[in-house]
């Protein structure tokens, strides 16, 4: 039966099929809605949960794989930093039940701090990577992964894009394949000492001349002759990019195994065409192999590292062709990312800002505390950098900014990778204020649920993290829980922290707006006889606030939150 898929559901729907029985991820988009899809399936039949990080998500596969059940993890291309750990290591052990690890790439940096392509990751690791081009793709190669992955011993990497992750085509839908091996004790398999370890990495290194083999005519890869005038190597999206762009004018080899890479089926299409151009989204992975195997293809001195690629892009590049567009004739607005109305972090970094703090900033919604009117943040790098970011800046800075400096992180990555930041800040000494924005859910990739809210994946009730016992239990003494939305609370509670003179963490709790468990206040109401159109209302960046004369609030959008009433010194907003 064909049905229309997204892209991460026909991954799901390839685990089913495949027979997979558990599945461990952490949120992160634009891998999320894989595990998502996955838990709506018989949960005796295929388990899922989200883990606390990518690294114990890897590791539950893992654990999983060695039980001799096929498992699965999925990751974002920044989750795989924080899983490569234990992937490496794996890569040495090889697996019993089937084990692949999805990894979705941003090209583009829709919803990324960076742009790394994870093809490196694989090469580092010297396992093999696959990586599908739409729907249907997904769901073969996902079955397909796990036949690689039991034959030659190995995980596999599953590579996605945003654009294939989230596009959707036509997917054939099969009966599941029930797989299950027996457990054996194998110590000098899974026993990582380096007495075992040796011998281990001499089977990688064969195991990845196999794999080379079984690339040259696998059928993940496939040549699609048209013209031998231009041959295009290429893989992923970009497969379908080109075949818009330049249709029978070109001839292509598609690359679905993109690690290793084949060698004869390389060479052998290069000698078909007479120009070979490698069409590649960031890093020239393909094109220098191509280079190394002798070829010389034209490559990123005409296609970037940069970004995402398009039909448009490439008929230009190669064919010198633009494609006529119809311009419209209004200016559409400019929509940049900002909070939601409601949102419980809007008054924390209102309050941040009129204290002049440095703020060492985090990954998740609260990072759109940095963006105008609010311009309250400093630094952003990495999940869980906040905490100890913070303590390295009062460490360098020897007391200097001790009283105006804080941490904001939410309450899903302080579970992820802060925990051990604030033990550093416990254990190693510094006065350093953290905020922990506790919204009850993981709200930057769709709501899902955390350790810190009581709720597993399917909604059941689960052991719930106390964020405060938490926070004492690693060393730190003052640890106060504040209402956002009460300014005048919040700021004197950060300034109370701030001013003493010992480590301290202020839970900030106040559930997700959107939340459909909150109850909202009805909307608010501008009294334009005392509207002095003075804008202190637009000071927190609120979408449903304007002001053309007088201040206005947009009934569809207000939750009721208070903020704006707060800041009105003319007592023009009404509940």
């Amino acid at each position: 039966m064909a049905k229309l898929m997204l892209g991460n559901q026909a991954v799901a729907r390839g685990l089913y099929e495949a027979g997979v029985q558990v599945v461990s991820s952490y949120p992160g988009t634009p891998s999320t809605e894989i595990t998502e899809f996955a838990s709506t399936y018989n949960k005796d039949e295929m388990y899922s949960e989200w883990a606390p990080n990518e690294k114990v998500a890897c590791e539950v596969a893992i654990g999983a794989s060695i039980a001799g059940k096929r498992a699965f993890c999925a990751m974002k291309h920044v989750g795989l930093n924080v899983a490569a750990d234990p992937l490496y290591t794996a890569s040495y052990t090889g697996v019993n039940g089937g084990l692949v690890v999805a990894v979705a790439d941003d090209q583009g940096m829709h919803s990324s701090q960076n742009e790394q392509d994870s093809r490196n990751h694989a090469k580092g690791a010297k396992l093999p990577m696959i990586e599908p081009s739409d729907s249907g793709e997904c769901k073969e190669f996902t079955k397909l992964a796990y036949e690689i992955s039991e034959k030659f011993d190995t995980p596999v990497l599953l590579r996605l894009s945003t654009r294939v992750a989230h596009s959707q085509s036509s997917v054939e839908t099969e009966e599941r394949t029930e797989v299950n091996k027996p457990y054996e004790k194998t110590p000098t398999k899974y026993i990582m000492t380096p007495a075992n370890a040796k011998p281990r990495h001499i089977f990688v290194e064969e195991r990845m001349k196999k794999l080379t083999e079984y690339a040259e005519n696998c059928p993940l890869n496939r040549v699609e002759m048209g013209s031998d005038e231009i041959g295009i190597i290429t893989n992923g999206v970009a497969y379908q990019y080109a075949k818009e762009a330049l249709g029978d004018k070109a001839s292509y080899l598609k690359l679905g195994m993109v690690n290793p890479l084949p060698v004869k089926l390389i060479k052998d299409f290069a000698s078909k065409v007479k120009k070979l151009y490698v069409i590649e989204e960031l890093d020239d992975i393909i094109e220098t192999h191509c280079r190394k195997i002798g070829l010389n293809p034209i490559g990123k001195e005409l296609f970037t590292f940069l970004g995402e690629y398009s039909q448009t892009m490439i008929k230009e590049k190669i064919l010198g062709e633009k494609n006529e567009f119809v311009a419209l004739e209004d200016v559409i607005p400019v929509r940049p990312p900002v909070m939601c109305a409601g949102c419980p972090h809007r008054g924390v970094f209102y309050t941040l800002k009129k204290l002049g703090v440095f703020v060492s900033g985090d990954i998740g919604c609260y990072t759109l505390g940095s963006a105008a009117p609010l311009n309250a943040m400093d630094t952003t790098v990495c999940m869980g950098a906040s905490i100890s970011g913070l303590h390295g800046f009062n460490k360098a800075m020897k007391g200097e900014y001790e009283g105006k400096a804080v941490a904001v992180i939410g309450d899903s990555t302080f579970i992820h990778s802060g925990i051990t930041g604030l033990i550093d800040i416990a254990y190693n000494g510094t006065n350093s204020t953290v905020l922990i924005l506790d919204n009850s859910i993981t709200g930057m990739t769709g709501h899902q649920n955390n350790p810190a809210n009581g709720k597993n994946i399917y909604g059941d009730p689960a052991a719930a993290v106390n964020l405060e016992a938490l926070c004492h239990s690693v060393g730190i003494d003052r640890v106060t829980v504040v209402d956002p939305s009460d300014l005048a609370a919040l700021e004197k509670t950060i300034k109370e922290e701030l001013n003493a003179k010992a480590p301290s963490v202020i839970i900030c709790r106040k559930p997700c707006a959107l939340l459909k468990t909150v109850k909202h206040k009805p909307p608010f109401k501008i009294d334009e006889e005392k509207c002095k159109s003075c804008k202190a209302c637009m000071k927190i960046g609120c979408p449903a606030i304007s002001v053309t004369g007088k201040a206005k609030i947009d009934n569809t959008l207000c939750v009721g939150c208070g903020l704006c009433m707060q800041m009105c010194k003319f007592d023009a907003i009404k509940e």
